[in-house]
């Protein structure tokens, strides 16, 4: 599989030849931007011959191909992935080097696509990747965001949003392909439109209406030629400017075609708790569903006449709510366009959507009102409000005079139509993303319609790349796990097990402590750099970093740290690891009590990390815009892996499976895939602590919780909170952390007070941290519970999970690809 990049001197020729070009200057001249352009470049060149040569193999063998639905693809940086599964990152290294150039200098050039958020979307990316090196025919589909969610600063203790501009310098691993350019309609009303053979044609005036055109984003296999494509659409007017509207003074007008376009593309999740945001969201949504529907059909009838094939040939999966519009377009494609009958439409539609649910919480099961739904998606909203006639028919044909079902499970009730449940109604497959998340869908938010359809309810766990977060992220680890398991565990995780059998050799346990340590280094390194704190790479790394959302729970993780403190002050002579604190993560715009929640951390760290008394004990980092580039730096460094959420309200979670890859120990509650976790590495191997889903969901349904109990007999938790609302940690203003007082002990604030539970399982988590600083204290037995880790987590490879995904759901077939050496 040798190609030119991989000779040395030509590789090195077209570096200096791309910078001449691209720049008109020398290799002395650039920057270190312009030189990663000019590296990426030529990678580029490399990948699109094996790009054309995969598009060959998909036009040659017709195979069946998943289109990937989601509106989030956290991608991460390109140029080092890419080189790793190409296989040439250490050829390209040296050569750079030769050149006097770092490639983790270059590499850092490169800008995170900020296409994604959180867990959702760095799984599609996981699953992307995963297809390609399994060598499955697939295309994700997506928004190409100009600005992502948000930058994200941290001035005064505070989250600030800024502009994530990650366009511009230009991406040099996309592809623009405008010859794939797809109207999107939008408002308006419908017409029907009697036809001579009786039948009625419905079409669609008065629209708004934007092009849709795709820019392909190379996905790489490893080591197998195999370059899959994500599908990212941008908008652009329908008419660049309407002259005629200008000259007659309607300059509004004029520029109304733009303004839709660019709206539809600036931002993730724009801020929804306005009817603009809703109505937007909306729009971003059915924009990316529509264009990739409509690319999907035009490629099946390139060569297939008979749009009944669809399903033998197309498969969508719909990540989470945000695509299942995807149900009512498909049939709005076969009906209108393809002149179907209803129910030859909605056999093929069944046969083509399936469902992936990411969440226990009903509140995050997407609902929207009627008259925006029915107003922004008039024809949309007539197929949705059909299938909904019909599926209520089939409720009350199931279970006669039992209206309290179709009030449970109707798509269209009380003004809202509810997006899950047309996925669940349309879609073949239904998949939870975790064992224990699956079952509490069965056994409670969806349970009405598991009885009605069991047979479409099934179990993904997640999964991550181990290329990205072992071989990318940490090298060194890398290195030394194929030392004693050989280079099988790339390709095949499960093959990192044989670990296990070095996990009490003394020598290897050292090797393994020398590692984590040089990670730390690199990780304080960066900490120094980006938040001038000195941290000691000696002391417990404790890291707690994804989405902020109150259910994760920072709150107890830093209500706890105080707690620590307050322990230290009393006690200064108590046995004691120094520990830092390391959080990082992004709250949505308009969520106040996640970004007070920030802020207190901030708060918490100025407080304590410049109280000379502890001797530097504790130290609190709160690291600014979390993103895939420094997570990898993170997870590597990390000893202690915070994975706390409220038992039964964690889908799944990945940042678990990605810090025990990397040697870390979780302390965790059994939630999610902690829950599998402990089953493969033994709870012996990790702090288990807290409340199980079971208990916490009878709480929750009886009702009786207080949490006020617990703050009138515990004197450490009454401290802790009351250092909440008497200026401790916010002298100049003693009420600014009030909404979280309130939000733990107050009931005019919540439903119920500490929805949560923070305060019931906190002094079980203090007993676990207890315990870590125990076991911290003998390091073979802690580096031998981190092998053992390791050694265990060869279950949770996202190449298991799509392979479960095709075997189960999808029914693809596997495609070969050889290069042509002549081509490259």
């Amino acid at each position: 599989m040798k190609s030119k990049m991989f000779e040395k001197e030509t590789f090195k020729k077209e570096v200096v030849e791309n910078v001449k070009y691209l720049y008109r200057k020398t290799m002395d001249e650039a920057s270190e931007q312009e030189i990663f352009q000019a590296v990426s470049y030529v990678v580029k060149d490399v990948i699109i011959d094996q790009w054309l040569a995969t598009q060959q193999e998909f036009d040659k063998a017709d195979p069946k191909i998943v289109y990937y639905m989601s509106m989030e693809f956290l991608m991460g940086r390109a140029l080092g992935n890419n080189l790793i599964n190409l296989t040439v990152y250490n050829e390209v290294k040296e050569a750079l080097e030769e050149m006097g150039i770092n490639l983790n200098a270059i590499e850092d050039q490169e800008p995170d696509p900020a296409l994604g958020n959180g867990g959702l979307g760095r799984l599609a990316a996981c699953f992307m990747e995963s297809l390609a090196t399994l060598g499955y025919p697939a295309y994700g589909c997506g928004i190409r965001y100009h600005y992502g969610m948000f930058r994200q600063k941290i001035e005064n203790g505070y989250q600030v949003e800024e502009p994530d501009n990650w366009l511009q310098n230009g991406y040099p691993f996309e592809l623009k392909r405008p010859e794939y350019n797809f109207e999107v309609k939008f408002g308006g009303y419908v017409r029907a439109e009697a036809q001579p053979d009786g039948r009625t044609r419905f079409v669609q005036e008065g629209y708004q209406s934007v092009k849709a055109i795709p820019y392909d984003m190379p996905i790489v296999g490893y080591n197998n030629n195999v370059v899959n494509t994500l599908m990212i659409w941008d908008a652009e007017p329908m008419e660049c400017f309407e002259l005629d509207s200008f000259d007659k003074g309607d300059y509004h007008r004029a520029i109304e075609q733009q303004n839709l376009a660019k709206n539809l593309v600036e931002v993730l999740y724009p801020n929804d708790n306005h009817i603009a945001g809703k109505e937007l969201r909306l729009k971003q949504q059915y924009f990316f569903v529509s264009a990739s529907l409509q690319r999907a059909i035009a490629r099946f009838k390139k060569n297939h006449p008979d749009i009944h094939m669809l399903p033998e040939k197309a498969v969508f999966q719909m990540n989470d709510t945000h695509p299942t519009v995807a149900v009512a377009e498909l049939m709005r494609i076969l009906l209108d366009e393809e002149g179907l009958e209803w129910d030859d439409a909605w056999n093929i539609t069944t046969k083509c959507c399936a469902y992936t649910n990411h969440t226990i919480m009903a509140e995050a099961l997407e609902k929207w009102p009627i008259e925006i739904f029915s107003r922004l998606l008039p024809r949309i909203y007539q197929i949705v409000e059909e299938i909904n006639r019909r599926f209520v028919l089939e409720i009350q044909q199931k279970y006669p005079g039992d209206n309290h079902k179709v009030e449970k499970m109707a798509i269209i009730y009380d003004g809202q139509v509810k997006m899950a449940h047309l996925a669940i109604c349309a879609g073949y497959s239904v998949n939870g993303v975790a064992a224990l998340h699956t079952e509490i869908l069965k056994k409670q938010e969806l349970k009405d319609f598991y009885e009605m359809f069991p047979e479409k309810f099934n179990n993904k766990t997640n999964g991550i790349t181990q290329r990205r977060f072992l071989m990318h992220g940490d090298p060194l680890l890398a290195d030394w796990v194929t030392k004693y398991v050989g280079k099988d565990w790339i390709t095949d995780l499960s093959r990192i097990k044989r670990l296990e059998f070095y996990a009490d050799d003394e020598k290897v346990q050292q090797e393994f402590l020398n590692i984590k340590y040089q990670n730390k280094l690199r990780l304080a390194s960066y900490i120094e750099e980006h938040n001038g704190i000195e941290v000691n790479p000696r002391s417990i790394f404790d890291v707690q970093v994804k989405r902020l959302h109150e259910y994760k729970r920072q709150l107890l993780n830093i209500l706890h740290v105080m707690y620590l403190y307050n322990e230290l002050k009393e006690h200064p002579d108590m046995e004691f690891i120094p520990r830092t604190f390391i959080f990082g993560a992004k709250a949505a715009a308009g969520y106040r009590n996640a970004k007070l929640t920030i802020k207190l951390i901030n708060s918490v760290a100025d407080v304590i990390n410049n109280d000379k008394s502890i001797n530097g004990k504790i130290k609190v980092v709160f690291i600014e815009d979390y993103k895939v580039s420094n997570a990898e730096i993170i997870f590597a460094a990390a000893d202690v892996s915070e994975q706390i959420s409220t038992a039964s309200k964690e889908a799944s979670g990945t940042g678990n499976m990605k810090f025990m890859l990397n040697g870390a120990l979780t302390i965790g509650t059994m939630d999610g895939a902690n829950v599998e976790m402990a089953e493969e590495v033994g709870k012996e191997n990790m702090f288990i602590f807290g409340m199980s889903s079971d208990e916490v969901i009878a709480h929750e349904q009886k009702r009786d919780y207080d949490p006020m109990q617990i703050f009138n007999n515990d004197q450490d938790v009454r401290k802790v909170l009351m250092q909440l609302i008497n200026g401790f940690y916010s002298p100049n203003d003693p009420e600014l952390f009030r909404d979280l007082y309130n939000s733990l002990l107050n009931t005019q604030c919540t439903q119920y007070a500490d929805t949560y539970f923070i305060l019931a399982d906190f002094r079980s988590y203090v007993e676990a941290q207890k315990k870590i600083n125990a076991a911290y204290a003998d390091e073979k037995e802690w580096a031998r519970k981190a092998i053992l880790n390791i050694a265990a987590s060869g279950k949770f490879s996202s190449d298991r999970t799509i392979q479960e995904y095709v075997d189960d759901i999808w029914h693809l077939n596997k495609i070969t690809v050889t290069v042509d050496d002549k081509a490259e």
